[in-house]
């Protein structure tokens, strides 16, 4: 008999008309643990009592943020057990979350029940997506409108909770009709870390019955379909199986009393399963107990077989009572499988099964965002009462990245919230206490609202945090002393402008606080005091240039702050192996492997190639280059390093509040301290500089640079979601330079040989060599007065204007973008030995549609083509010669966000996950009876 799609799509004759005619006796269970939810069910109702099951239902209202109550047709409202008449509809949002509270440490079977019943009138049935937190459980696609689905899952959670998502696919509105969660024994079901089981099939095999069995007969509330074959004789019995029901299974008494042979007596029992996919694996389960009182000539004896080969036995069934056989390991390997129970030699009787399960594996691998970050969101979330769409996991999977959020994503630990932006968010009353909670925040931005109270000094306790927005608000007070002096000692980038009442210098704080009547007195002095201060400034900055010209070491030091170590040329020489391994080489000079004292590897970026071991000619060589190469040479090296341990150049807001007080236009730039950081951008290890010897000491990055593997010289190909996936981390860390740093940088050198890429394969933004600062707000551009960065990457508003802006960076992420689609070159020669670049090469191609000529043809046809277009939409946008008419960072990083959603929908349409490659020739099972099972 073969196992089909009948036991994935219970029809309504079969599910919902279930009446309990069964006149059997059954004890009282319990219903400790349970949790039946009405959807639907309005929450002032109080809940109910269903008729023929005895469960407590209650409205899923609770459990959930939005939805739609609705009822089902009237025509289809016949004979239903109550919970079928109503659904939770949501038309809003792509993804929707139950969450429900759990017992931590308990395994759970998880029912969703989805009855359309025409509710909306429409009679158009939809498709949709099921998933487990972050994970994909299943597709859920509706046949007719009296047509009941059923999808179950066993899982394990890792929290204390459960979220349960129905998300939207553009293929209708999804809703459900019930939702239910069983506690199951932990001795039961076992399935390796990261897989859950869902389920395929449950028969009650042989059964004489019409209806369905499940709770109070099946004390877990398993539902249990009758099974029948004509290559199959059933054999029943009225007597008790499991009168103390010894078994960690607990196989319900109505089930076992009935149990199916073959009709051929001296042939095997046979069970079919069409896979489909070798990639999918099963657990099998089978449930026996003999129902005949065997004669002292009588036997039964057979073993279990897949696909003609052993796979347990012999098993020789127990009388009136249940033994369970199931795999440890998953069955893979095959289209279609067959499994047999096939009769010994010597055994007088045919082999007999009272009970199937069979389940397929759903790979849960994905971790959750961290307890503390999500209790913390969901406490925001409340207290501000966000109007976004902040459903589900705040950080996974990353195409439903909750809007404002950035997190660590790294696949090994549980995702954390690092970045924070409620910006422009209608934000009301006092900083919420919440935000304390997420501690490994380095960015917060709670600008543009209407806040109000102090500065609280938790922020000055999240020691993670290097940027902090919290101007155009109403603070009032003083900003912490621990906050002022982080900004004040380059740690951190402080924005509280805007905050009439709020004080933001410790001095003038202090000054507050005294009598009144020093306020004339200062006023009265005014001029000469800001005098004396401008005065003193720049004497100070003076004496430093002087000492960094004259190449005073503690002066170094002070420039490139303690944070980061200072190497010296020696210890440079010992990392590298005397320069031994070359990483990769460019304009601003070689870079080197290199492992530090810890064993970390680093890449070690030199100004240029050291003299170790040099000829003649090469020392020649040295000594002629011109003065004007090496100071430029150092200004870009100065220009690194201050964006790493990071520069800032701007106003001294302490200066402007004085002087805008007299009306007088003072601007005085002021070199202060700030490290920039984000997840997307490499990071800084160390520097050296002993007179001509000077470089930078980075993050090893074990996978070298993109440009690399778009070059076809790799063997591996990466894929268009990898792709996507390395687009999104470049984007994201220039989106950083753009909007996260204050003032904003401009990289200038966007390109894919400077996007570095990690052992995982995660994408890292390089090479500052060229940045700039962009230090007037209200500013469209500043001049440059030299071209530089990289023929086929440059902005034409630099080329023909020298017009610098952040749109300059979008235009060279525009041609990444293409390249990361072509696998081509920005500028190529044609036939005519003409220049040619990839954006009108891609433009004449898609201008006839033609978008599957221009995608590199290495991916085989193995991308979403929607998401193709997409992404090219997004580069041309990026290109366009107008600056103004240029996209943001931001909006490109929703764009691609997007793209990669697109493309993950589809391959999670298409697959089955799991995580094991093991074959069924040698599968090992495990047997529980209240007998020692025989030796194989």
């Amino acid at each position: 008999m073969r196992v089909n799609e009948m036991f994935k799509h219970f029809h309504l004759a079969t599910f919902l008309l279930v009446v309990y005619a069964l006149l059997i006796v059954v004890h009282s269970q319990g219903q400790t643990g349970f949790i039946s939810l009405d959807c639907g069910l309005p929450e002032n109702s109080g809940g109910f009592t269903e008729e023929s099951t005895q469960l407590d239902y209650i409205s899923d209202a609770p459990y959930i943020n939005g939805g739609e109550s609705n009822g089902i047709s009237a025509q289809y409202n016949v004979n239903l057990q109550r919970w079928a008449t109503t659904v939770r509809s949501f038309p809003d949002g792509t993804r929707n979350c139950y969450t429900i509270t759990t017992k931590k440490g308990t395994k759970y079977l998880i029912r969703a029940v989805f009855m359309y019943g025409n509710y909306d009138g429409k009679n158009s049935t939809p498709t949709f997506e099921l998933h487990l937190g972050p994970n994909f459980w299943d597709t859920v696609q509706i046949i007719d409108s009296p047509s009941s689905v059923v999808k179950e899952i066993i899982h394990f959670p890792l929290q204390n909770y459960v979220r349960v998502c129905l998300v939207n696919t553009g293929s209708g509105t999804p809703f459900i009709s019930a939702l239910e969660l069983r506690p199951l024994k932990n001795t039961t079901y076992i399935a390796p870390s990261g897989i859950s089981l869902g389920l395929i099939a449950r028969m009650d095999v042989g059964s004489n019955l019409t209806t369905l069995v499940r709770y109070p007969y099946d004390a877990f509330d398993r539902i249990w379909a009758r099974y029948i074959s004509d290559e199959w004789m059933d054999l029943t019995t009225s007597l008790t199986v499991d009168p103390q029901d010894h078994t960690d299974f607990q196989p319900p008494n109505v089930v076992m009393q009935n149990a199916a042979m073959p009709v051929n007596k001296s042939g095997p029992f046979r069970l079919e399963l069409n896979s489909g996919d070798t990639s999918i694996g099963y657990y099998l389960y089978m449930h026996f107990a003999e129902l005949q009182q065997l004669k002292a000539n009588e036997s039964r004896i057979f073993n279990i077989n897949v696909n003609g080969k052993h796979m347990y036995g012999p098993v020789i069934p127990s009388y009136l009572s249940s033994m369970t056989t199931y795999s440890t390991t998953p069955i893979t390997g095959s289209l279609n499988y067959t499994f047999t129970l096939d009769k010994f030699e010597n055994s007088t009787l045919p082999p007999i099964v009272n009970a199937i399960e069979i389940y397929n594996l759903v790979g849960v691998s994905q971790l959750e965002t961290d307890q503390d970050d999500v209790d913390a969101m969901t406490n925001i979330k409340a207290a501000y009462g966000v109007k976004r769409n902040w459903d589900g996991d705040p950080c996974v999977p990353i195409k439903y990245l909750w809007a404002g959020l950035n997190c660590t994503n790294d696949g090994s630990d549980a995702p954390r919230i690092t970045s924070l932006d409620l910006s422009s968010s209608g934000l009301t009353g006092e900083i919420n206490t919440n935000i304390s909670r997420l501690s490994m925040l380095v960015s917060l931005d709670l600008s543009n609202n209407s806040l109000t109270g102090t500065v609280p000094n938790f922020l000055s306790q999240l020691t993670n945090v290097k940027v902090l927005k919290l101007g155009n608000n109403k603070l009032t007070g003083s900003v912490p002393a621990e906050l002022i002096q982080k900004s004040n000692d380059g740690l951190l980038s402080l924005s509280v402008e805007g905050n009439q009442d709020l004080c933001a210098s410790t001095s003038l704080c202090k000054k507050k606080k005294k009598s009144n009547v020093v306020v004339p007195v200062v006023a009265s002095v005014g001029g000469l005091f800001a005098f004396l201060l401008v005065a003193g400034a720049v004497f100070i900055l003076v004496k430093t240039k002087k000492k960094h010209v004259s190449g005073n070491e503690e002066s170094d030091d002070q420039e490139f702050g303690t944070k980061k170590r200072k190497f010296t040329y020696a210890e440079v020489k010992g990392i590298t192996n005397n320069f031994t391994r070359v990483l990769g080489k460019g304009g601003f000079g070689t870079v080197y492997h290199g492992v530090v004292s810890d064993g970390t590897q680093v890449a070690v970026k030199v100004l240029s190639r050291p003299p170790v071991q040099a000829s003649h000619q090469q020392s020649r060589d040295e000594e002629s280059r011109t003065q004007e190469q090496v100071e430029q040479q150092n200004k870009q090296f100065e220009s690194e390093a201050r964006i790493h341990y990071s520069y800032l150049c701007t106003q001294n807001y302490w200066f402007i509040q004085i002087y805008e007080r007299k009306k007088t236009r003072v601007e005085l730039q002021v070199k202060l301290l700030m490290t920039v950081y984000h997840g997307n951008l490499t990071s800084l290890v160390g520097y050296f500089k002993e007179g001509t010897n000077m470089g930078l000491i980075y993050e090893y990055m074990a996978n070298g640079d993109l440009a690399l593997h778009l070059s076809g010289r790799q063997a591996n190909v990466l894929s268009w979601e990898k792709r996507l996936e390395i687009a999104i981390d470049a984007a994201q860390g220039l989106e950083y330079l753009h909007h996260g740093c204050k003032p904003p940088i401009i990289h200038r050198d966007v390109k894919t040989p400077n996007i570095l890429l990690n052992e995982n394969f995660r994408a890292k933004l390089a090479d500052f060599g060229l940045s700039r600062f962009f230090a007037a707000d209200n500013a469209t551009h500043v001049s440059t007065r030299f071209i530089a960065g990289t023929p086929g990457y440059l902005d034409p508003d630099i080329t023909n204007n020298s017009w610098l802006n952040e749109k300059s960076d979008v235009y060279s992420f525009g041609v990444v973008i293409l390249q990361i689609i072509t696998s081509r070159p920005a500028i190529t020669k044609t036939n005519d030995d003409e220049i040619a670049h990839i954006s009108n090469w891609v433009q004449s191609m898609v201008a006839n549609g033609d978008v599957k000529g221009i995608i590199d043809p290495r991916l085989q046809g193995d991308f979403d083509i929607n998401s193709v277009w997409k992404a090219v939409e997004i580069a041309m946008a990026c290109l366009s010669p107008t600056a103004a008419r240029r996209p943001n960072m931001s909006q490109v990083v929703i764009e691609l966000r997007e793209c990669l959603a697109s493309e993950l929908t589809r391959r999670n349409n298409s697959r089955m996950t799991t995580d094991s490659t093991d074959s069924f020739e040698d599968l090992p099972l495990n047997t529980t009876t209240g007998f020692s099972p025989l030796a194989r």
